[in-house]
């Protein structure tokens, strides 16, 4: 682990090194025509993850001197979220904020790109794959079947369970209705959930009447926020069906293109940026809000780890027919498998 780490240091910086230097050669940015595009969010004003979003086009602007503004949208001001895909695609605007994994329908390798259910426990974890072990790349690669470019990922962690009922081990999900969607379906039907899929904006009133004894929302202020303390007295985490979370910048291939190098630098410098502080405010964040939970008489659950462990093992199985036999798919699951084996993992 000791040699992994150090050459991600190296790498990380050379990296930034290599980002900036396009940033700051003399006259590099000051010689270029002033651009504008329009930014469609994955998440509705107001909310912590948008405030996060104008950190990311403040510092795209301060990065090119004001010269590339980024116009910012929240959740389906421009076009129905379910819609953003495509319109991107067809330069309705040039980019959005996305969860790959509402695509893996038509996509296979989005359903690893996104996240893997009982996968990588640790953000950095993931996000060393993006960056360090050629995650990135293959992100790249499945995005320009559609025309489109993976600028970069923003890694978090997990999303917590929900429940009506005590559930202290993995085997006490079993024959139990759970709300999940996604690669998180198959996954957790492996593990005998009776998998209910939904609309998030579903979640609180199934939970009250009973159609659904637990549940995948969002993240823990998110839920907070929803109501679902006064529904389900019981939060399990680690929320094994999404661990770690990865939301993707993702602009239109030809205007990416067409953007100066300066430019291409400057969003990946702050999507990067805004990935780390992301990440940080959340882990603060969260301890904060489950501490709100339980004063509203919520009981936090801490799974074993040897039981998540354990049922990692199970997981393979659901994350090997969820490639559906595409090659990128595999090419992705297997990049992930051989780094969690050297981490340990299985």
């Amino acid at each position: 682990m000791t040699r992994l780490n150090r050459r991600g240091l190296i790498a990380g910086a050379a990296f930034s090194a290599a980002a900036l230097a396009a940033l700051t050669v003399p006259g590099t940015v000051q010689a270029q025509e002033a651009v504008e595009w329009r930014m469609q969010a994955l998440w509705d004003a107001g909310t912590t993850p948008f405030e996060y979003e104008k950190k990311f086009v403040e510092r795209v602007s301060e990065l090119t001197d004001g010269k590339f503004d980024i116009k910012l949208f929240s959740a389906g001001q421009l076009v129905p979220a379910n819609q953003a895909f495509d319109a991107v695609r067809a330069g309705a605007f040039e980019m959005m904020k996305t969860f790959d994994g509402y695509e893996a329908g038509k996509i296979p390798a989005f359903a690893f790109t996104s996240t893997v259910p009982f996968g990588f426990p640790d953000s950095d974890q993931y996000e060393a794959w993006f960056y360090e072990l050629g995650g990135l790349d293959l992100a790249r690669e499945a995005y320009a079947k559609a025309g489109l470019f993976y600028i970069a990922p923003s890694v978090y962690g997990e999303e917590p369970i929900h429940s009506t009922v005590k559930m202290e081990t993995i085997a006490d999900m079993a024959d139990k209705k759970g709300r999940f969607v996604g690669l998180a379906s198959a996954v957790m039907a492996e593990m005998d959930v009776a998998v209910t899929p939904m609309a998030t904006g579903e979640v609180y009133t199934a939970l009250e009447k009973g159609l659904i004894d637990f549940a995948d929302r969002g993240d823990l202020t998110a839920n907070y926020e929803a109501g679902l303390a006064e529904v389900a007295k019981f939060i399990i985490l680690p929320g094994v069906h999404q661990p770690t979370t990865a939301t993707s910048y993702v602009a239109n291939q030809a205007a990416y293109e067409a953007l100066p190098e300066a430019y291409k630098a400057a969003l990946a410098v702050a999507a990067r940026e805004v990935s780390g502080a992301l990440r940080q405010h959340i882990l603060v964040q969260n301890v904060e809000i489950l501490e709100k939970y339980q004063e509203k008489g919520v009981e936090v659950i801490y799974l074993d780890p040897a039981d998540v462990a354990a049922n990692r093992l199970k997981a393979v199985e659901a994350w090997k027919k969820a490639t559906k036999g595409d090659d990128l798919a595999t090419r992705v699951l297997n990049s992930q498998v051989d780094f969690m084996t050297a981490l340990g993992l299985l």
